[in-house]
């Protein structure tokens, strides 16, 4: 049981990633309802584990809660969008501290590549306004690269 748990929270998690990114794509948005449902979706996948409340399901929430302070000063800042944020700190409850960082490094080289992809394309058309960066497909693409490892690499890093 514990491992189909674990099997369907992450097929689950790889469809929200997918419309995270697709959603941001076209619409510019990430839905509360979906960034509600990747934190909810970490219970089944923690229980699959078998993580202990204490202390690792205490560490993974307060991960999370260090991304959703640092990414709000971002979007405070105007840096970064809110359904960024809040998709940042769920899957914060799925990664322990070192893929944490990995993901957030390699979310910064893609989003960066993005964003000059993003701009050249709103230059070249003439567009009134500052561009928007679709940053979801970034975190999206950082998510599967990172959480993709355990099953692409059998090796070691």
């Amino acid at each position: 049981m514990k491992e189909f748990m674990l099997i369907a929270s992450q097929i689950f998690l790889a469809i929200l990633l997918v419309y995270a990114a697709v959603s941001d794509l076209r619409f510019r948005i990430i839905p509360n309802w979906l960034n509600g449902s990747v934190a909810l979706l970490v219970l089944p996948y923690w229980i699959g584990l078998g993580l202990a409340p204490w202390p690792a399901m205490a560490i993974q929430i307060a991960l999370a809660l260090g991304v959703l302070a640092v990414f709000a000063a971002m979007f405070a800042l105007g840096a970064i969008g809110g359904g960024d944020v809040k998709l940042l700190a769920a899957l914060a409850l799925w990664l322990p501290a070192g893929a944490l960082l990995r993901l957030l490094l390699l979310m910064a080289v893609i989003g960066g590549v993005i964003a000059v992809i993003t701009l050249a394309h709103h230059r070249a058309r003439r567009l009134p306004g500052q561009p928007e960066v679709p940053y979801g497909v970034a975190i999206a693409i950082a998510a599967f690269w990172v959480l993709g490892q355990p099953f692409l690499n059998h090796f070691g890093a």
